[in-house]
């Protein structure tokens, strides 16, 4: 006879999936969308409860997947490893360009403590103000004030796609009282969901929510994995500065060894040295210009 090998995350009380028939669900009416929907986000409710995870890193990773949908949705040829270069590798005075400044504005609002402060910071074309009407335009339940909010930004500004989505999200957090922003929007839509309505808008942000939603569950087991095992590799490493080091890949979704508090030379050996201990991977491939992560 044989058996399971304990899950160490569950033991934890931190879910490592969404159910199956959650996840895999296929439903085509409102109500059984919106059942699916909720299944998947109370599971991810729990992820987000729990000060173990790397939930920074979680955040930081998710806005990078939803920038990427957004420069998708506004037509940009630009992808994930390309939004990487065009953070990660800016000069001082260079500019990101309009992916790369979309990818900044999801990486703020993830940043900070959801308020319309952090908002605004986060969006720049956007006043205080005029977020806090958005918002307001919300009502009912998460899903349902989400997509109002959404539909409320897109009404009064088109091709705001971003801002749309941000608000939407945050919308969406503050009706489940999550600190924190969650990108799960924008991963899930289509471009034709944007012009969608009513009922019709509603029943495609259920359908996102139980595909992203469903992902970041998974995401967060990974993350939560991958960064006990750096935790644990830490006390090898004998460079001075390390342990920042080690804080700055357990909240960033990518990090270039320049930005690292060690001098050039130590913090290339760093990342070549948690590589080496399987505690990070290198992201880009190349021989130069390297990027590492969790």
């Amino acid at each position: 006879m044989t058996f399971a090998r304990p899950d160490p995350l569950s033991a934890l009380g931190i879910p490592s999936g969404t159910p199956s028939w959650a996840s895999s669900a296929r439903a085509e009416t409102l109500e059984d969308t919106a059942f699916f929907s909720g299944a998947v986000l109370s599971q991810l409710h729990l992820v987000l409860e729990r000060e173990e995870g790397p939930l920074a890193l979680l955040r930081d990773r998710l806005a990078l997947r939803a920038a990427a949908a957004c420069v998708a949705l506004s037509g940009h040829p630009e992808r994930v490893a390309q939004l990487r270069d065009a953070i990660h590798l800016l000069r001082p005075g260079d500019l990101p360009g309009p992916a790369g400044e979309t990818c900044l504005e999801w990486r703020r609002a993830v940043e900070r403590p959801l308020s319309v402060k952090a908002l605004a910071r986060a969006l720049p074309g956007a006043a205080p103000g005029q977020i806090a009407t958005w918002l307001d335009a919300g009502r009912g339940a998460p899903v349902t004030r989400a997509a109002m909010v959404l539909k409320a930004v897109l009404s009064e500004a088109p091709r705001a796609t971003t801002p749309a989505l941000v608000l939407a999200d945050a919308a969406l957090a503050q009706a489940l009282g999550w600190p924190h922003l969650v990108p799960l929007l924008a991963a899930g839509l289509k471009r034709a969901d944007l012009r969608k309505q009513g009922d019709d808008l509603r029943l495609a942000c259920h359908r996102a929510l139980i595909g992203s939603g469903s992902e970041a569950v998974r995401l967060s087991a990974d993350l939560t994995r991958r960064a006990a095992h750096l935790t644990a590799v830490t006390p090898k490493l004998r460079a001075k500065g390390a342990g920042e080091a080690v804080e700055m890949f357990l909240t960033r979704d990518a990090v270039a060894p320049a930005a690292l508090p060690l001098p050039d030379r130590a913090a290339r050996r760093l990342c070549d040295r948690l590589v080496a201990l399987g505690a990070v991977r290198e992201l880009t491939g190349r021989d130069t210009f390297r990027l590492y992560g969790v």
